[in-house]
């Protein structure tokens, strides 16, 4: 459990997510990101100098990944900042946040930016030689869409994972087509009068057409609307399944940024410094081979007990929840309201850029927590590799 470490109110943003192979495909994650987080802080009156430390998130590998920190760092002024890559799959953000807040805790360093910026689209494609394979061919894969494909360890697909989770827990089609247009309601809360929720905290991406001509990319791109006779007349993504692709989320690209300082740093920074927000705990979990979605709950446990604290104690629940049956099962195993998780959004309808997932989701948990007067925030979310990673916040 940390003392030490908090989030300014409203220091954080993240960017509208585009579709795949949409607005932001052709970008790279990493300057794009950082640029992104220069303007957020141009946007504050902050001075990116003043940052210890920079934390970059990304799971897909982009042109010169290899420097991505100190990289990140330089682009969005921080020049004499170090910085590190964080990647472990869809709980990289959850990861890099309370990496930084343990920085904090133990005086590592007192003013960190944690960037989470990722592109599926348009993924990379790595080669290697075979000296042993027939005629020297070469060993290929494509880093996207190889790896949503199979796991090296389980041997299956993720969406296979989900299905032998849901299978195991009884998790019909009728009840993954049900929380789908529950959190479609959520998501469609947030787009209330003009956006009024997202408004709190998106801020747009900047792409440049030109030396002269540039977009904004203000508001998502690629929902999908369903309608329960629309999900009826779909077929199951696996044959016997329970999940058609409306009821799994989608890939996308976006980028999010958090800073993680010192509860005084936090509050000079703060929109309003009646608002403290704590990074209090962690939780991890590995699952059985192939049933990834098994892993949440216990990782959720875990940082619930850390924190000292029961799910009567939460205020709000955010998952990642790639697959419907995801917050099915977590629901079921940790008796929450299944109905009443993901307020305003979630990644089954908003899309999956990967590290700025989680990111995202705990800067709208935050701003759920704002309005409805404070309390504790769980995050959870299933990761590569059968895992999962939670972490515990606390608005007052």
């Amino acid at each position: 459990m940390l003392q030490k470490a908090y989030i300014p109110y409203r220091g954080y943003y993240s960017t509208p997510f585009a579709k795949w192979q949409g607005t932001l495909a052709n970008e790279n994650a990493i300057v794009l990101g950082a640029a992104t987080s220069k303007r957020f802080f141009e946007s504050k009156g902050w001075d990116p100098k003043t940052i210890d430390y920079v934390l970059v998130g990304s799971t897909v590998y982009q042109k010169q990944w290899f420097y991505s920190g100190p990289w990140a760092a330089a682009l969005m002024g921080a020049e004499a900042s170090p910085g590190i890559l964080v990647s472990q799959a869809c709980s990289t953000s959850t990861f890099a946040i309370y990496q930084a807040g343990m920085g904090v805790e133990t005086g590592l360093f007192n003013h960190s930016w944690c960037l989470m910026a990722d592109r599926l689209s348009n993924g990379p494609h790595a080669v290697w030689p075979n000296p042993n394979g027939p005629g020297g061919q070469q060993l290929a894969e494509d880093w996207v869409m190889d790896n949503f494909g199979r796991d090296p360890w389980a041997g299956g697909a993720m969406i296979q994972t989900a299905e032998n989770v849901a299978k195991e827990y009884g998790v019909s089609r009728e009840e993954c087509d049900a929380v789908t247009l529950r959190r479609q309601e959520q998501y469609l809360d947030a787009l209330a009068r003009d956006r009024e929720f997202q408004q709190r905290y998106m801020f747009p991406a900047e792409v440049q057409i030109s030396k002269k001509k540039s977009i904004l990319l203000e508001a998502d791109e690629g929902i999908t609307t369903s309608t329960r006779e629309g999900l009826a007349t779909l077929k199951p993504v696996l044959p016997d399944g329970v999940h058609t692709f409306g009821a799994q989320t989608h890939p996308a690209d976006g980028n999010a940024g958090i800073c993680v300082t010192t509860r005084e740093k936090a509050k000079e920074l703060s929109t309003n410094p009646g608002i403290e927000i704590q990074v209090v705990s962690f939780g991890y979990a590995r699952t059985k081979k192939a049933h990834m979605a098994a892993a949440v709950a216990p990782s959720a446990q875990m940082a619930l007990d850390q924190a000292g604290i029961k799910v009567k104690d939460l205020g709000a629940v955010k998952t990642h929840n790639p697959f419907a049956a995801n917050d099915i099962v977590m629901a079921k195993v940790m008796g929450l309201d299944l109905n009443n998780m993901n307020n305003y959004g979630s990644s089954l309808i908003f899309g999956h850029p990967q590290a700025a997932t989680g990111a995202r989701l705990m800067i709208e948990g935050i701003e759920e927590l704002a309005v409805k007067g404070g309390g504790y925030l769980l995050f959870s979310g299933c990761a590569a590799g059968d895992t999962a990673a939670s972490v515990v916040l606390k608005v007052s």
